[in-house]
């Protein structure tokens, strides 16, 4: 039966299609085993023009790679005319369709950048620039010599004049870095600075780079360093705490971090061994401020002898012996309501033991008096700050210890007897554990700190040892006599100093000059001084009571005079320069004390007297107000000479000279 004609012309049409497979088996045929081979012949074509730009280094500069039918010349050309002419013996080739040129000049790179950047787990991709002096193939096998075994190169460097000296080795360096890092990590060099930015593999990657970017290449130096500590899944960090020292374990997200815990450590340590075992790694909750969470840990450390801290799973705990039976409320207290965002509250088990070493110290600086450590009962603290205060004059007494059992009997004594000489220091501690007290700092003058072993020695008590180790501030300087002179002369001008009335306490007024004076007299030997304490200006005569009518014989006592010639009684051991004004009061007080018993004795005496034969009796004198001791002068000069030397005068270079008029303190020169 014939086709209709509409059909027929339909199949008629489309007769073309049935020569499309045999043309796609043509078309692959040519590309599958053709193609590569024109290729290789252009390749071969231009193998002796790409010989013939051999260098130095006995490698050509050109480089020709055939795709399809054209030719693609790359490299960096000496100069333009020796690209020029490459390029012409190129076109004058038959095979290729066209010649592509991707050519450079060799110029001088500043600064002298290259790169090497990790692009996948087995690829690595190096740019910028590369010194001409060196082979592309000779430098490429530098660098996969320092990457693993199996790694591709895509090299798009330029050859370019200025490099460093040992450049192949830096690189070399710097690519070995990024087998510690994740995809996109970037080693570089600009000039004689390297750099490293990425995302370490993992927590030994990430300390193998530190440890390696601490000891670059010679001639080479490390700077901007941006790298990512790995991710951990189970974040940690620790506190450990024993009678040794601290030991600090799990992770911190940064340096700063780290550091920041070290610093901590140290702090809490109070000279103890710190021992760091915190590797660098993220995985903290972004909510968690990290420096928070170090410095929430150790306030619940200070709240234990022994035991630890750990924060894992999003919640801190607490374990181990408490410092004493306060730690445990203070503990709980810190857990409900000092918690950093985001850290949930974990166990606290703690127990409360003796303490064992008992401790407490006392820290003297020039801005404050620190108390630290454990005080048995309120009583002992109380009696230690009253041993304190009255010997400082601005600094204020910081009182930071707590209330513990344990102690010895005698701690208390111990304290009040050490007090004094660490407030004579200029910086200094005291340190007591259990029986044994340790002194340590710096003197103003070389005889205070020579004399503090020997007086802690006394002053502790039967039982306790000490040890002392204190350092002198002033310098060993000595002047001629006559600056000596000079400068006591420029010393005193426009001094003024005055005694309260009745009084033999330095006044603060005293404090610079005697301070001056006492310099003076360290780095002069040969200066001698004599100090006239004044006597008070004489009141004005008081109306005369009745009396006995002339004749009658009385007799009237006779006014006591201190005798100037009378040698200065050799000063005992005087206590700090601003304890003096307190000691030259005590003495004031215990001398005006017997002379007024010996007056009044002697008054006693006078009325239980039967009157003398043929005269009357002397009327009972009506009383008159206190006065002060007749010795005042005497009583004056020598506090200042107690706080000169102990200021550190020696004893032949101050003395008390004759009774001064009403007025100033005198200073008098001596031969």
């Amino acid at each position: 039966m014939p086709l209709p004609e509409t059909l027929a012309q339909g199949l008629r049409g489309a007769g073309w299609l049935a020569g499309l497979p045999a043309l796609a088996l043509i078309w692959a045929s040519a590309t599958l085993y053709a193609a590569p081979r024109i290729a290789d012949g252009l390749a071969a074509e231009g193998a002796a023009i790409a010989a013939g730009t051999a260098t130095a280094t006995g490698e050509p500069w050109l480089r020709l790679e055939a795709v399809g039918r054209d030719l693609v010349a790359a490299g960096e050309a000496p100069d333009v005319a020796e690209r020029a002419t490459v390029l012409s013996r190129l076109a004058a080739l038959d095979g290729p369709r066209r010649i592509v040129s991707e050519l450079g000049i060799v110029e001088t790179a500043a600064p002298f950048q290259w790169a090497a950047i990790r692009t996948g787990q087995n690829r690595i991709a190096l740019e910028g620039s590369r010194p001409v002096e060196i082979g592309r193939r000779a430098l490429e096998a530098r660098i996969a010599g320092a990457l693993d075994p199996g790694t591709a190169l895509d090299d798009t460097a330029r050859a370019a004049r200025g490099a460093p000296p040992d450049f192949a080795g830096a690189a070399a360096f710097l690519a070995a870095r990024l087998s510690g890092l994740a995809k996109g990590g970037r080693a570089a060099l600009s000039d004689t600075v390297l750099s490293l930015s990425g995302e370490a593999l993992d927590v030994p990657a990430y300390e193998a780079l530190r440890a390696a970017l601490s000891d670059p290449p010679e001639g080479f130096s490390v700077g901007r360093v941006e790298i990512l500590p790995p991710k951990v899944a189970a974040y940690r960090f620790a506190v450990e705490k024993s009678g040794r020292g601290i030991v600090l374990d799990g992770f911190a997200p940064s340096a700063a971090d780290r550091e920041a815990a070290l610093r901590a450590a140290t702090e809490a340590a109070a000279g103890g061994t710190v021992e760091d075992r915190l590797l660098a790694a993220r995985g903290l909750d972004p909510a968690i401020d990290p420096k928070s969470l170090i410095a929430f840990a150790f306030k619940l450390a200070e709240l234990i002898q022994s035991g630890q801290v750990v924060f894992r799973d999003g919640a801190v705990s607490v374990t181990g012996d408490a410092i004493d039976g306060q730690a445990l409320p203070d503990a709980e207290a810190l857990m409900r309501e000092g918690r950093p965002a985001g850290v949930a509250a974990g166990r606290v088990a703690l127990t409360s033991r003796p303490l064992s070493p008992y401790r407490v110290a006392i820290r003297r600086t020039a801005d404050a008096v620190t108390l630290t450590g454990h005080l048995p009962d309120a009583a002992t603290r109380e009696r230690v700050l009253a041993a304190l205060r009255p010997r400082l004059f601005r600094e204020p007494v910081i009182d930071r210890t707590r209330l513990a059992d344990g102690a010895p009997p005698d701690l208390g004594d111990a304290l009040a007897a050490a007090a004094p000489l660490v407030t004579n220091l200029a910086d200094g501690t005291v340190a007591v554990s259990d029986r044994a007290v340790t002194l340590t700092g710096e003197s103003l003058y070389r005889e205070g700190a020579a004399r503090t072993p020997d007086r802690l020695a006394e002053a502790l008590p039967p039982g306790w040892t000490g040890q002392a180790s204190v350092t002198a501030r002033d310098a060993a300087e000595r002047r001629d006599p006559a600056t000596c002179r000079a400068d006591f002369t420029a010393a005193l001008a426009g001094a003024d100093l005055h005694f309260p009335a009745g009084g033999a306490v330095l006044t603060p007024a005293f404090y610079p000059t005697l301070d001056a004076l006492a310099a003076l007299a360290k780095i002069c030997p040969s200066l001698r001084v004599a100090v006239s304490g004044p006597a008070d200006p004489a009141k004005p005569p008081a109306t005369p009571a009745a009396g006995p009518a002339p004749g009658e014989g009385a007799t009237a006592e006779p006014t006591r005079v201190a005798d100037a010639a009378k040698p200065a009684t050799p000063a005992p051991p005087a206590p700090a320069p601003k304890e003096a004004a307190t000691h030259a009061a005590k003495i004031a007080a215990k001398d005006a004390a017997k002379d007024a018993t010996k007056d009044r004795s002697k008054a006693g005496a006078a009325r239980k007297e039967p009157a003398a034969p043929g005269k009357a009796a002397a009327k009972k004198p009506a009383e008159a107000p206190d006065e002060p001791p007749v010795d005042l002068p005497r009583l004056r000069a020598q506090a200042v000479v107690d706080y000169l030397l102990q200021a550190g005068a020696r004893p032949e270079q101050v003395t008390a000279g004759p009774d001064g008029p009403a007025g100033p303190v005198v200073f008098a020169l001596l031969p």
